[in-house]
């Protein structure tokens, strides 16, 4: 970074004190846009970057419910809303025992370019909360929903901030919270909240769009050097919505998925990861992966390690942040990767990163790779708002389409700022660039 960003980036630093992963991506972002920078002087006068590092909006607020066993439990949740330039709020909800402001922010900062980059009118934020849904019946997450919402519904609306799911929110979740939206507000605004089931508003694709999105990526980036997936030994780590509806494109579109993971270890089925027995275990039963190998006993199944130690030539890491060290990409690269497509958000460490530059091997950041599923949520409001519905096919090309558009975006722009393949800085300049310009022509608020 040249001198003034290296001040940006010391004050972002020290006005969010401890935020690691918030600091990380704002990092991530400024190494890139230098060059924007140089060739846009008036985005540095108007002190655009300043403007992005800081949320227009940030909500915490106490969460009480009632355990099935009369217990009260108190978690914290969040809402940080942080640019509406190009359009409402909007990015998905995160439970899980990790969450707490600062990665709540660093994914409200992706969502911000990411959103950008799909071409939709919708802005940047993100939310969640430190309640765990794993092991909780569907009754304590109806309730620890519904106290949710009773404080996030005066946030939210199709015109101001629009919610979807994430880690640990899904169809059942965003059931309930839609439930008591409509309760408390007395209004049913479809439009209000993403991922819904399709009986009440929600849209084809929208379950299977980060993951399908993060493979038509991927052949895209293939097709740019006359390759493609066909044939092609993959690894996925996850086994959660993305990586199983990534798993399933893969195996559509000719490539073999042969490892994918939970948070107990790694599956390894040289045969190719037996998709409908995937999803039985992980979206019927709730269940560990590690049961996988009782109806497929050739398959193996590691009880912690990484699942970047099996050799791929295209790794999707589709998990969680921070999930392949420098030690993660070393084992990559001896193992032949040709190409890392991040279907989660930061998934990837600065250390990681350098070394697939190094060795050659081509890497779509999550802002552009995962786009996917906020595009597709960009379509759901917009069927909302016209009272329509679309079939799963139109769907899903109007996805690929997007994901297509994204990657020559990346691509073109990348070439066009002397920088030819590097993904990462298509992806934060594209974006950036129209987040500023759209902020340019809103004068200074």
């Amino acid at each position: 970074m040249n001198k003034k960003l290296d001040t940006i980036f010391a004050n972002v630093v020290r006005r969010n004190p401890g935020e690691e992963e918030f600091h990380q991506a704002v990092r991530e972002v400024l190494e890139s846009i230098g060059p924007a920078l140089t060739k846009h002087p008036e985005y540095a006068e108007a002190k655009i970057i300043e403007r992005i590092c800081e949320p227009e909006r940030q909500v915490i607020f106490r969460v009480p419910w009632e355990d099935d066993r009369g217990e009260v439990q108190i978690n914290r949740g969040f809402r940080v809303e942080f640019n509406s330039a190009l359009g409402p709020y909007k990015g998905g909800l995160r439970f899980h025992p990790s969450v707490y402001l600062g990665i709540v922010k660093f994914l409200g900062f992706e969502q911000i370019f990411k959103n950008a980059l799909t071409g939709m009118p919708i802005g940047g934020g993100k939310g969640g909360s430190d309640f765990d849904p794993k092991g909780r019946s569907d009754r304590e997450v109806m309730r620890f929903c519904q106290s949710f919402m009773t404080e996030l519904y005066r946030h939210i609306g199709e015109h101001t901030d629009v919610p979807a799911g994430d880690i640990g929110v899904g169809g059942r979740e965003i059931g309930y919270l839609f439930g008591q939206y409509k309760r408390i507000t007395n209004r049913y605004e479809s439009g209000v909240l993403t991922g819904k089931g399709l009986t009440y508003g929600g849209a084809q694709v929208r379950r299977e769009a980060t993951g399908y999105g993060a493979v038509f990526f991927a052949e895209e980036m293939l097709r740019a050097t006359g390759d493609g997936l066909e044939g092609k030994r993959v690894v996925v780590s996850g086994s959660g919505n993305v990586a199983i509806y990534a798993i399933e494109k893969v195996h559509q579109l000719g490539g073999t998925v042969v490892a994918c993971s939970d948070s107990s270890g790694y599956l390894v089925d040289e045969k190719g990861i037996d998709l409908e027995l995937l999803k039985e275990i992980k979206e019927v039963r709730r269940a560990r992966l590690s049961e996988y190998t009782q109806a497929r006993p050739h398959a193996t199944f590691v009880t912690g390690g990484t699942v970047w130690q099996v050799p791929c030539a295209i790794a999707i890491p589709s998990a969680t942040q921070n999930e392949i060290s420098g030690a993660d990409a070393a084992s990559l690269v001896a193992g032949g990767c040709l190409a890392v497509v991040e279907g989660a958000n930061m998934p990837t460490t600065p250390e990681a990163v350098r070394t697939f530059e190094q060795a050659g091997v081509r890497f779509a950041p999550g802002k552009a790779a995962n786009a996917g599923g906020v595009a597709a949520s960009a379509l759901e409001m917009q069927q909302n708002a016209s009272r329509d519905s679309w079939s799963f096919g139109h769907s899903e090309e109007r996805l690929r389409e997007i994901m297509r558009d994204i990657h020559a975006r990346c691509f073109t722009t990348a070439d066009e700022f002397g920088m030819p393949g590097n993904y990462v800085a298509g992806a934060n300049i594209d974006g950036f660039r129209r987040v500023a310009e759209a902020m340019l022509a809103h004068g200074l608020i």
